[in-house]
């Protein structure tokens, strides 16, 4: 998309601007998709339920280290044991053998945790590109809505930057900039306590929806 815009775009204000006739008849708007983005509710709710269900993989997480962590205890313990000389030597050899069965169950589930973090990451990542391609289909729809109805024929993201890391839009009046119009009707029905978002629980982060180079 950043390389379609930063394409297309300088071609297509150039040939309008060349034409009088063009010119004319061209209406020219601006909107900011990743402000339209952040501040859209279902946005909103979104995070919230990557928050919970992130939230539930890092407790299941942590259960399954503090499990590892008994287990590893157990075996400092049979180790210990199974070179105490004040036992007798058979019962020491029954424990040592114990405690390498012990050493090879923490070795399985240590790769399971590994195995079970890769997945749930894998997890919050699918829900959020979901979750995202969802939101901004809905954001689309409703520019083209707007932009149809005050008769504008050419809507340029005011978030999206050019190869050099500068805004694609220099200057853009603001009777022309859409994003109000966009989010009043995105917003329409919010519902009226929308939900918080807490902070992603430790070890297993939630990345942002909101790509900050395009949304």
């Amino acid at each position: 998309m950043r390389y379609i815009l930063r394409t297309i775009i300088p071609a297509v204000l150039l040939l309008a601007f060349l034409s009088g006739s063009a010119l004319a008849q061209t209406r020219i708007a601006t909107v900011d998709l990743g402000n339209a983005f952040t501040n859209y509710f279902k946005t909103k709710l979104a995070q919230a339920a990557i928050q919970d269900r992130a939230t539930q993989l890092a407790k299941d997480d942590k259960s399954m280290k503090d499990d590892l962590k008994k287990a590893g205890d157990d075996y400092q313990q049979l180790l210990q044991q199974a070179n105490d000389q004040s036992i007798s030597a058979p019962e020491r050899a029954r424990r040592q053998l114990a405690a390498t069965d012990k050493l090879k169950q923490l070795e399985d589930r240590r790769t399971a945790i590994q195995e079970y973090e890769n997945q749930a990451q894998a997890t919050l990542n699918d829900q959020r590109a979901q979750m995202r391609e969802k939101i901004l289909a809905a954001i689309q729809t409703t520019v083209n809505t707007v932009a149809k109805a005050g008769g504008y024929t050419l809507v340029i993201d005011k978030s999206a930057q050019a190869a050099s890391l500068t805004s694609v839009v220099v200057y853009g009046a603001p009777e022309i900039d859409l994003t109000a119009d966009v989010l009043k009707q995105l917003n329409a029905g919010a519902p009226i306590d929308m939900p918080g978002t807490s902070p992603a629980p430790v070890g297993l982060p939630v990345p942002s929806m909101v790509n900050t180079n395009r949304p």
